[in-house]
Parts: C-alpha cells; structure tokens; sequence
C-alpha cells in the first residue's frame, strides 16, 4: 500500500522521531522483537494512553458506541470481504488450527460488519456507529519499516457507520468535522485532501456504479465542507474511493494519517440489512472513518511536528516542582502530591539531581515549571515559569494548579490564559 510515506535517511537538522523518540525514552525496539514492532516506554505509554482516551472520548461525545472484537479471524472471513482477493499479499499468512485456518486480521472493517450482522436492525437505530481502537497486522517489507510511520502491529482508530444512503454524505462530513477538531487540540496541520480514485490493474473491485455512486457522495461531502482537495487515481481502497487528510514530516515527506470513506462493496457482501419504515429489508451504506488513523503514525508526527514538547495536556510530565535547596523539598513534595491528586502528572527535581539551573534546563519540554525557596515556601507561593520562557511571577499553589488543570481540561496548544 502506497501512502506516500518515504522511510529513507533523514535530515540530522530535521527533527526525526526515531532518534526524539529515544533520547526522551518514549519508544524503543530490539531484534527479539522484531522489525517493525517498537514497544513503548513508560513516558511514550502515557503519550499513548492520553492521545487513546481523548479519541475515545470525542467519539463517546459525537454518538459512537465502542465494541472489542479479535485480533484474528478465519480465512474465509476475509474471502467473504475481498481482502483476500484483493489485499493478501500485505497479510500474513494463515495459521493451521486443526481444520480452520486463521489470519492475523488486516482491518478491522470485517470485524465490526459481523457485529452489526449480529442483530436485527430497524431504520430508527441508524446511523449506527461502532468504533474501536483495535491492533491489526500488515505484512510491510523491511525496506519501508521505519521507527513508528511503518510498523507491523498497528493500532488503529477505527469506526464504521452504518446508515441509510440519505445518512451518508452528513456522517462522511461530520467526521471531516471530528478530525479537524482533533487537528486543533493536538497541533497539527494537514497540508491537503485528497480524494482517491482507483487505478489500473486488478487490485480494485470491478464493479463500476458501485465506485461510481460512492465517488459522487465523497464530492458532495468535500463541497458541502468546503475543503479544496486534489484528485489522486491508484489511491482508493480496493473496495471503494476516501478522503485522505494528508500531513507532511519536516523534510516534506507526505503521508495519510485520516480517512473517510463510503462503501457500498462490505455491506453487499456479508449481506447487511436493516428493517424499513414500511417493513422491507434495505440495504445500509458504511462509512469507514479514522480521525488520527494509526496510534503509532500519530505519535511519531507529534514528536516531529513539536519536537517533543508536546501540548500540555498529551506531556508526559506536565508539572516539575523544583525546590532552591533541600530546606524546600518537604513543601515541594507536598505540591506535587496535590497536583497529582487533582489528575496531574507531576514530578519532584530535587537539589541531589543538580544545581537549580541544571533541573530547569532538564525538564525544559515540560510545560510548567514551578520553583519554590525560602520566601514561596513561607508564603504558599510557586515561582511559575513556562515551557516557552514566560514567567508569569509567583501564583499562590492553589491558583497556580487551577490555572494547569484547567488548560489540560481545554486541550489545545496554549499553555496559559
């Protein structure tokens, strides 16, 4: 699969996740493992824990309901989808289990077309939305992997929506709407759109109104949005045309990290229905959506995208308090119980870690820092100082983690009000 991803020797001036992602301890990889298969330290599973609960939460908010299903499927699950037709050669292959065989499944859209299959469904309960933040497995070649842009377990942000075709073209667009929310909270920028048109070859469906109908709704969903947008043909998915919100790396290099699509191929072959007003069976239409696609794609792009000082809200530390001398560290500590028990992720830099200037300059991508002497410590002040040079002055420690609980609960970029 194409996504205009270039994994090839970086810029050293360019900041690169793989050697960010390092020296701040956020993900590693060893050759037991395996190419293509990082792990995640404790700080980069706190990145990860964060970005996941914030897209469960917007996804909670806009009416998706979240379900699990397995990470493998049979062989015939994914004949019956067409991805093994169309899709097996970026799959493992199956594993024998007695008579069955079994696949380490690619995508998660078979999966979640069985669960809507699952039950009956009445015109009333649509559109019915069904998101997942599920690992599935591609078989990438070890020429494309590359620190988190290209792995082989991926952790994907997933949905189908299962509508009738008059739903389609706003639920298409209300989940353009859903990424560029996201964009917003967690800086960063898309460069374009692409709409993705099939090419040449056997590699799509042959099935002409069906990418047809769903080309002409993906239009009437960017015009209605207002989004310019490029025409890129030998793109599509093999069952039908997307949106793609294109980012690029410091070096320029693109790369798709959101879709949307419309798919009438899925719903056709396992045979989905829902019951209509006047009692007959119809046919749904399913949008696939992925706000930030892969965890590991989105992860790697914000290191880059903010040299790892991420928005307060994703850091991993979000408050140092640093006592001047070891007389301070009882009520330091006390500070950074308090702003732990208030949801925060605070640290102690104390004296023994080095001089003052050498703790400020240690934690210098944390968001706020707050050092307290002899004459915070008396009269319950922290010394506030932020991650991009202001010093708001001395803020009395209540009023102080008010303010940062406060920007952490409103996401976005800003540090301070």
């Amino acid at each position: 699969m194409n996504d205009g991803m270039n994994d090839g020797m970086s810029d050293d001036r360019l900041p690169d996740h793989r050697r960010i992602g390092r020296e701040l301890a956020l993900f590693d990889t060893d050759p037991l493992m395996g190419a293509g298969l990082p792990y995640w330290l404790p700080d980069g599973a706190v990145v990860r824990h964060t970005l996941e609960e914030y897209i469960r939460e917007a996804e909670r908010a806009a009416g998706y309901r979240h379900v699990y299903s397995p990470a493998l499927g049979k062989r015939e699950l994914y004949e019956t989808s067409g991805h093994w037709d169309h899709y097996s050669e970026d799959m493992y292959p199956p594993m024998n289990l007695g008579a069955e065989e079994v696949v380490l499944r690619p995508s998660l859209c078979p999966h979640h077309a069985l669960i809507y299959r699952s039950r009956s469904h009445s015109y009333r309960e649509l559109p019915l939305r069904i998101a997942e933040l599920g690992t599935m497995y591609r078989a990438e070649r070890s020429g494309v992997l590359g620190g988190l842009t290209r792995v082989r377990a991926i952790q994907l942000n997933d949905a189908h929506i299962f509508c009738t075709l008059d739903q389609a073209v706003d639920e298409a667009r209300a989940a353009l709407e859903l990424i560029a929310r996201a964009y917003a909270d967690l800086g960063i920028e898309a460069v374009r759109h692409r709409l993705s048109l099939p090419g040449e070859g056997g590699k799509y469906v042959a099935d002409p109104e069906l990418w047809h109908r769903a080309t002409a709704l993906l239009k009437e969903v960017l015009a209605e949005s207002g989004v310019e947008y490029e025409e890129a043909a030998g793109e599509a998915a093999f069952y039908g045309p997307k949106i793609d919100v294109q980012i690029a790396d410091p070096a320029g290099r693109e790369s798709t990290l959101s879709t949307v699509q419309i798919d009438f191929h899925q719903p056709a072959r396992f045979d989905l229905h829902y019951i209509g007003a006047d009692g007959a069976k119809y046919r749904p239409v399913m949008v696939h959506r992925s706000i930030i696609g892969s965890v590991e794609r989105a992860v790697a792009h914000l290191i880059e995208s903010h040299g790892g000082a991420f928005p307060a809200w994703l850091a991993p530390v979000q408050l140092t308090v640093l006592p001047v001398a070891e007389e301070q560290v009882e009520r330091a500590a006390a500070v950074v119980r308090e702003a732990t028990a208030l949801g925060l992720r605070a640290e102690l830099a104390t004296p023994e870690q080095g001089t003052l200037g050498a703790r400020i300059r240690a934690a210098r991508l944390v968001p706020y820092q707050a050092v307290i002497g002899d004459r915070e410590a008396e009269a319950g002040l922290a010394a506030v100082r932020l991650r991009d040079g202001r010093r708001p002055g001395a803020l009395p420690v209540p009023e102080l983690l008010r303010r940062i609980t406060d920007r952490v609960a409103a996401r976005g970029t800003e540090l301070w009000d």
